[in-house]
């Protein structure tokens, strides 16, 4: 016994360590740091600490003890839950779906704004805790109450599990804002990543559903919006930038639509795009409709791989609306409500918040663009983090708050 608690004493602190070598050196051969990134060193340190603990998570999976996406949330978990004293928050269900309630304890003589968040984490990773203290500052310095929506999540659940949560939760919510304060003209859906994808898919829905109040205003912050073209100026200059890279771009996308993770080379080729669709979408989808002072000299012109009909076959739902908001048509898209988007430059999906934005200025929807050049994917949760922080999560959160406010 006294050997095994030896051995245990001397080999676990070695194979962290190994493992955490192993991260720093995949760092350094793999990553691009922008040289215009500020806080360059904080930002490799923190890439590295996220390979590390990734790494842990894939050896715990693999050992049957947890889910990568189990480990995750734990870690994220381990960071505390702010107690704000101004506020009473409520943990509760709708339904079957966990939801968190976030309402000022100041009385107000009128109702309040109502704000219906959607966290990020790619259908895996996020959670009510992780993304509880970016909810209480929204609700603290707008006023408003806040549902922030929990869902079924990756390995167990796959599309459309998450967004079926997402929506009948809003729904239930929508039909009883009065219950809790909430003024019916002045509801807001908001949402990053994921999230943010799942903003525009809601919205769209209910613009056929009359007998709801109407969503005043949509919040969508760095926003994945379509999974057709892999091959807009963000997703080839930004493809090895942390926190999301081409790579884990498309894992995560395979895994939520349960696709086959071998045809990824042939979606990231743009070899499951039939021609008829491309000449039906092009004028949605092209890297034309993303403003040239955002190529980088190194862009390519659009070159679709050669058709592979059964990686089409397999991968075909991606042309579907509801996943890839972007290409609803153009009735739907004109009864949307007035949109807030927030990019990054350095974003791999930078580009979809760009297509998104001119989908909606065409068909008269107003809309109003951040865009915040030193910002990177997943930056907004960053924001209270201290070590972490960077000047670009506090400038994302005050925009979401100032467009908030706004409404």
């Amino acid at each position: 016994m006294a050997v095994l608690c030896l051995l245990l004493l001397v080999g676990l602190p070695t194979f962290l360590l190994g493992v955490f070598i192993w991260a720093v050196v995949k760092h350094f051969i793999t990553a691009e740091i922008p040289s215009s990134l500020q806080h360059p060193v904080k930002f490799r340190c923190m890439h590295c600490l996220m390979l590390f603990i990734m790494a842990l998570g894939n050896i715990l999976q693999k050992l049957r003890i947890c889910s990568l996406p189990s480990f995750i949330i734990f870690m994220h978990d381990l960071v505390p839950i702010r107690k704000d004293p101004t506020l009473v928050v409520t943990n509760m269900h709708l339904g079957t779906i966990p939801v968190r309630l976030f309402q000022p304890k100041a009385v107000s003589s009128k109702l309040r704004r109502g704000i219906i968040f959607y966290h990020g984490g790619a259908a895996a990773f996020g959670s009510l805790d992780i993304y509880h203290n970016l909810c209480s500052f929204l609700v603290r310095e707008t006023d408003s109450v806040l549902l922030s929506v929990g869902y079924r999540k990756l390995p167990k659940h796959h599309h459309p599990a998450a967004l079926n949560d997402c929506l009948s939760a809003t729904i239930l919510f929508l039909k009883a804002l009065e219950t809790y304060g909430v003024d019916p003209s002045r509801v807001v859906l908001c949402g990053d990543s994921f999230g943010g994808w799942v903003v525009a898919s809601i919205s769209q829905t209910l613009v056929s559903t009359p007998s709801l109040p109407q969503i005043r205003a949509q919040v969508l912050i760095y926003p994945i919006l379509q999974v057709i073209n892999f091959l807009l100026p963000s997703l080839q200059q930004n493809k090895n930038i942390p926190l999301l890279s081409k790579d884990l771009l498309i894992i995560f996308v395979c895994n939520y639509l349960a696709i086959d993770l071998s045809w990824g080379d042939s979606m990231l080729t743009g070899a499951v795009i039939p021609l008829d669709k491309w000449k039906k979408y092009r004028k949605w989808l092209s890297s034309d409709n993303i403003p040239r002072r955002l190529w980088s000299q190194d862009t390519q012109p659009e070159f679709l791989g050669h058709f592979n009909e059964a990686a089409y076959l397999e991968t075909k739902h991606i042309f579907n609306p509801e996943i890839s908001p972007i290409i609803a048509d153009d009735k739907t898209i004109a009864q949307l409500p007035e949109a807030f988007l927030v990019s990054c430059e350095y974003d791999i999906v930078r580009d979809d918040t760009l297509l998104y934005k001119k989908r909606l200025e065409d068909q008269g929807v107003p809309v109003t663009w951040h865009h915040v050049m030193d910002g990177f994917h997943g930056c907004v949760l960053l924001f209270d983090r201290k070590f972490l922080s960077f000047p670009c999560s506090i400038k994302v959160v005050n925009t979401v708050v100032s467009c908030i406010k706004s409404i």
